[in-house]
């Protein structure tokens, strides 16, 4: 709901989850990946970096001012261009934009169960075509924090949207070693209004 607590998590260094890369689940998906791409709760820009160098159009979006500086300047340094802006997820359709491809890398695990409704509801406003979805699960061992089930992913997004797939993944931290925490990646088609 605030950016503060946030943007903390990026003044001492990298935060928790800045392993120094783009998550490989999301590498592995990029390839159907389409259209323009909102990348909500961004962080350091990562993901959004990593689509950009594919060629594709994309805008990262996150609360924490001090990482969307870290991205922009990561994004100059690189000769990249990509869009990166400050937005609260839970009130997306003040980005007036709409997105072919909506990528949400570790940020549903973060809400409570009211916020993920609000947050599935947000997402309306600016999804076209595909959100997809990587949190902590909650099957397997040494679990990030948050970790969510299926059934909070399906009640999130039972609404407007048609889930296609929740596979198994994993997700990479500094606080994991290289196989990363057991997580869920899940492909949600936007349905028409």
């Amino acid at each position: 709901m605030t950016g503060l607590p946030w943007d903390a998590s990026y003044h001492e260094g990298p935060a928790p989850w800045d392993f120094g890369g783009p998550q490989p689940a999301i590498v592995r998906a990029a390839p159907r990946f389409t259209g323009t791409v909102l990348d909500v709760g961004c962080g350091v820009g990562e993901n959004a970096l990593h689509l950009a160098g594919l060629g594709l159009e994309v805008l990262g979006v996150d609360v924490a001012e001090t990482a969307l500086r870290s991205a922009r300047e990561e994004a100059r340094r690189r000769g990249l261009e990509v869009e990166f802006a400050t937005a609260d997820a839970l009130r997306l359709a003040g980005l007036k934009r709409q997105f072919g491809t909506v990528l949400d890398c570790g940020l549903f695990h973060t809400f409570d169960a009211d916020e993920r409704l609000a947050y599935a509801e947000s997402l309306k406003a600016v999804t076209k075509g595909t959100l997809y979805v990587l949190c902590f699960g909650d099957e397997g061992e040494n679990p990030g924090p948050h970790p969510v089930s299926r059934e909070d992913l399906t009640t999130a997004f039972r609404t407007g949207w048609r889930i296609t797939a929740i596979e198994k993944e994993r997700v990479r931290t500094r606080f994991h070693d290289e196989n990363g925490a057991p997580a869920w990646f899940a492909t949600i088609e936007r349905e028409s209004p």
